[in-house]
């Protein structure tokens, strides 16, 4: 468990400033030492005086647990599957994420195939699959009335589990919301098991169950796609490996109820939280709690805006959306650099920080017990960002949204020995938004 620790100064005249961050207990001289060097870039501990009568354990700002919960008696949840996007014209909409972030075309299914309502266009990088799917036909109101609400982006998020039946009952003994009861799926490669439950605002879980190794493209009924772009073999790879975490936000005082949906219906926990008190600028600010299996191969950060002097990039979200939504998808490297340059080769469009972040940069790695082993020049000149503890860091950058709604938008991340979610960077990632907000008129004050 991290504690919150609140410091409260020797002060004349009786001012007091307090400040709160986070140790990992047994608290010593050394962990406060340390953890303010990181924190503030300085040693400003050297000037407080600090007494077991002056500091107190406090409401937790930003915490990571170290206990599971409860474990499912049977089955379990595995990985992230794939996702599923439910877009105006799928043909096209798959192209761009393969012309742009280096998919490759996998399955298909359509008129083709015998699917008369829906067309689905599947692509993949490795591990990442996703899905983008459009109405064939005028009459689907569903997808319409979904497409009209949200306008393009993630309807599904698919696990892949064991023993689907049981998280099923489970999940609907808790007061889970079952959109389709558990049914197979099967045709000459295999026999596969699907159920849906629903999850923040208009958004489901397919969980998906290998009944037997299936050998197929991808699932039962897709098929080889119809055509694959000559183009895409004269682009540089890019590299991305897995899905790393995948992010919703909610409207105000939603985030701790849809955190505990998710505890109690799926039996995931707690990874990590943070506050407003950790991460804000001068206009917005917002909170944020992390949930995962288990097994923690699966991490949720749910997201809601926090009261500012202007509208946060998360209540932009929810506004655009219509409501919770997925926010971003954090895609695994395992070479940022190299997949930066290509994407960027290949037009792909970054949010930007500011060249003094990388100078208070370069003052904190000074007094920190990790190096970075990349050239921060590097790292500078391609705008990637950079979070570290005593134990790792991770460096990481977000695309602009993918499509006209100030909504979805992407992550390249990539760690070592680190397991945060960039908090350290949250700041940065907010004033570069809000630099893009301002653009588009949405950086608008707020009134009482």
């Amino acid at each position: 468990m991290t504690w919150c620790v609140t410091f409260i100064p020797m002060t004349v005249g009786g001012a007091e400033t307090q400040v709160g961050v986070d140790i990992k207990g047994p608290i010593t001289d050394g962990h406060l030492l340390s953890t303010y060097r990181h924190v503030f870039g300085t040693d400003i501990v050297k000037h407080w005086r600090l007494f077991p009568g002056q500091w107190h354990i406090c409401n937790l700002i930003m915490t990571s647990y170290t206990d599971k919960g409860e474990k499912h008696v049977r089955g379990r949840f595995v990985r992230f599957h794939h996702i599923t996007f439910w877009v105006g014209n799928a043909k096209q909409a798959a192209s761009f994420y393969c012309d742009k972030m280096g998919f490759e075309p996998l399955a298909y299914k359509g008129l083709e195939t015998g699917s008369r309502e829906v067309v689905s266009h599947v692509i993949r990088q490795n591990k990442i699959v996703f899905i983008f799917e459009t109405p064939l036909n005028p009459g689907n109101e569903v997808m319409g009335d979904h497409l009209a609400k949200h306008g393009d982006g993630v309807k599904d998020i698919a696990f892949q589990v064991e023993d689907c039946d049981f998280i099923i009952k489970k999940a609907k003994e808790r007061g889970a919301v079952i959109v389709k009861e558990p049914w197979v799926e099967d045709d000459m490669h295999g026999r596969v098991k699907y159920a849906v439950v629903q999850t923040y605002g208009d958004t489901t879980h397919t969980f998906i169950e290998y009944l037997e190794p299936y050998t197929g493209l991808f699932l039962p009924s897709y098929k080889q796609p119809l055509y694959r772009d000559c183009l895409l073999a004269t682009l540089p790879a890019i590299g991305l490996n897995f899905i790393d975490h995948v992010v919703g936000n909610q409207p105000d005082d939603q985030m701790v109820p849809i955190s505990d949906w998710y505890q109690k219906c799926l039996l995931f926990h707690r990874f990590w939280s943070i506050d407003d008190k950790q991460i804000h600028t001068q206009y917005s600010s917002l909170r944020s709690i992390v949930v995962t299996n288990y097994e923690e191969t699966i991490k949720m950060p749910i997201n809601e805006p926090a009261l500012g002097k202007r509208k946060s990039q998360i209540q932009e979200y929810v506004d655009y959306n219509g409501g919770a939504g997925v926010q971003h998808i954090a895609l695994n490297t395992s070479n940022i650099i190299q997949a930066v340059v290509n994407l960027r080769a290949r037009g792909m469009d970054f949010l930007v920080a500011p060249d003094t972040y990388y100078d208070d940069l370069r003052e904190k790695l000074k007094t920190a017990k990790i190096k970075v082993k990349e050239d921060l020049d590097r790292l500078q000149e391609l705008k990637i960002l950079v979070d570290f503890d005593d134990n790792g860091y991770l460096l990481q950058i977000f695309t602009k949204p993918m499509q006209d709604r100030p909504t979805l938008f992407l992550e390249v991340i990539q760690r070592h020995n680190h397991s945060g979610f960039g908090a350290g960077n949250f700041k940065s990632l907010f004033e570069a938004i809000e630099k893009d907000q301002e653009a588009r008129g949405n950086l608008t004050q707020l009134t009482p």
